[in-house]
Formats: C-alpha cells, structure tokens, sequence
C-alpha cells in the first residue's frame, strides 16, 4: 500500500513521513522516487534530534506540522480541546483576540521550510 502525502496540507504527521521514505526505500522505480525520497530525507534531516513524540532510527522527531496560515485555527482548536475555552460558549470566546493568541502560543514552537512553505512544531 502506497501512503499518499499532501506537503502542502494544514496539518502533516510526521509518521506519514517516516512511512512514506520507508516505502521509498524498498522500491526502485528510478528517478521520480528518488526525488521524492531525496526530498523527505531532507525533511527528516531538518526536524531530526527536534524532540517530539516521535522516535525513528534512533532519534526524536515532532509529531505533528503545522502549516503557518492555519496556524491561528489551529491555536484555537487545541484551547477549545484542552478545555481552556468553551467551544459551545458565546461570550466571551467571540471576543478572543484569535491572532494574538496564536502569536503568543507560536513562541513555544519551532519552525522548518517545506517547498517554501514555514510549518511549526515542538
């Protein structure tokens, strides 16, 4: 079976990741797979040794990627699933200031570069 990715995805596992190389490392379909091997092995060098949830090979690896434009849905998902607000709530949660908080959260995370595009982890 073939894991499929989207690299360009709000929200990228990076167990996708690992699995996606790992199949790559078993075929040998000639160039395209070994550009896009090529390309998680970069992706995988970047966020090795990163901490996280994630072990592979040895080392630590962040779990999750989040895509910098959904980073402040993001921010108020993980407050509503944590129970630092009310998701069913009105006032005041219409009154929170979404892209402050997400800036303030932003500070605990890391960032990486895939195709141009920033993600934050931790």
């Amino acid at each position: 079976m073939t894991t499929t990715l989207d690299l360009t995805a709000d929200i990228i596992d990076v167990r996708d990741l690992i699995e996606r190389y790992e199949e790559l490392e078993n075929e040998s379909d000639g160039l395209p797979n070994a550009e896009e091997r090529y390309q998680l092995s970069c992706i995988l060098s970047d966020l090795k040794g990163e901490g996280g949830d994630e072990q592979w090979r040895g080392d630590w690896y962040p779990l999750t990627l989040i895509r910098e434009s959904y980073f402040q849905d993001y921010a108020q998902e993980l407050a509503e699933d944590i129970g630092a607000v009310n998701r069913e709530a009105t006032w005041p949660n219409n009154c929170i200031d979404w892209e402050q908080a997400a800036r303030e959260l932003r500070m605990d995370y890391t960032s990486t570069q895939i195709d141009g595009v920033t993600y934050f982890f931790r």
